[in-house]
């Protein structure tokens, strides 16, 4: 994607990773969503968002990343739900000179979610050996509350509160009319609505009105479809999947009705196996 500055942005999106467990109730596939990783770069230096899972995924995308021949110096990180950070510590190994960037929340998040620098056996369940070696805390520094300068361009992050987690942020690249929302805004992909009760759907529409607020021309999101582009239209679709879900979520009683009504009420989008993560949370056992 260029623009009419020096500046430019491509998005990588890693591919749907195998996960087995939980299987759906339909006997559909178990797959981890598409992870999308924006590099934003000029002539001379880059910065790249959300590090995916696996070291595959990782050794996939720092081929790509040193296809551009631009020094990395950063790695932003929007928030801390471990898809997106898994693989920091990985890349940095592999791009020394680069820094981790974050809010002091989302570092602080990440800190408490990888005590000892090791994940917990939640996420070793399901992914075992492909995860990169620990440690895996992220030892990074706190985004400049005045922005970030990249190659002279101004690049800004904002807290927006809660989406599908706690202390989302999402960065703002002003010349070009960009936004790299995390998972505040989807991408025609499943969204997880797991924390969506008490309040959590509501806070989650009103991050998308920050979102909305930075009048952004592209949108990138964190789980995309790879057919598609990355529209700012996604703001509104998203908001539509929360509305879909809070009607569904309070006409279901149980958490495969809830799987069944989203996925018939969305059947073109990627990946229903995150439907039945949000039921699981949802609904508990």
């Amino acid at each position: 994607m260029s623009s009419t500055t020096d500046l430019r942005y491509e998005v990588f999106v890693s591919d749907m990773v195998p996960v087995g467990t939980p299987p759906r109730p339909d006997d559909g596939p178990s797959l981890w969503s598409p992870l999308s990783h924006a590099l934003i770069y000029g002539k001379n230096e880059a910065l790249l968002t959300d590090p995916p899972v696996t070291r595959e995924q990782a050794d996939t995308l720092i081929t790509w990343v040193k296809s551009h021949d631009v020094a990395l110096r950063y790695i932003y990180l929007t928030h801390a739900h471990f898809d997106h950070y898994a693989t920091t510590n990985y890349l940095l190994h592999r791009f020394p000179d680069a820094t981790a960037v974050a809010s002091d929340a989302v570092l602080a998040r990440i800190a408490a979610g990888t005590p000892g620098g090791v994940f917990p056996d939640q996420i070793t369940n399901i992914f075992g050996k492909a995860l990169p070696e620990p440690p895996v805390t992220v030892q990074g520094s706190v985004f400049p509350v005045g922005g970030l300068l990249l190659d002279g361009h101004e690049l800004f992050a904002h807290e927006v509160g809660h989406s599908d987690g706690d202390d989302t942020t999402v960065l703002h690249v002003p010349a070009l009319d960009l936004v790299v929302a995390g998972d505040v805004v989807y991408n025609n992909v499943h969204q997880y609505l797991g924390e969506g009760r008490d309040g959590g759907l509501d806070a989650w529409h009103q991050a998308l009105d920050k979102v909305a607020a930075l009048q952004p021309r592209f949108v990138v999101a964190s789980h995309k479809d790879t057919q598609r582009g990355d529209p700012a239209s996604d703001i509104d679709e998203t908001r539509r999947y929360l509305d879909a879900g809070a009607v569904v979520l309070d006409q279901s009683t149980n958490r495969v009705d809830f799987f069944h009504a989203m996925k018939q009420r969305y059947p073109e989008r990627v990946n229903p196996w995150a439907i039945w993560l949000s039921a699981l949370q949802l609904f508990g056992n």
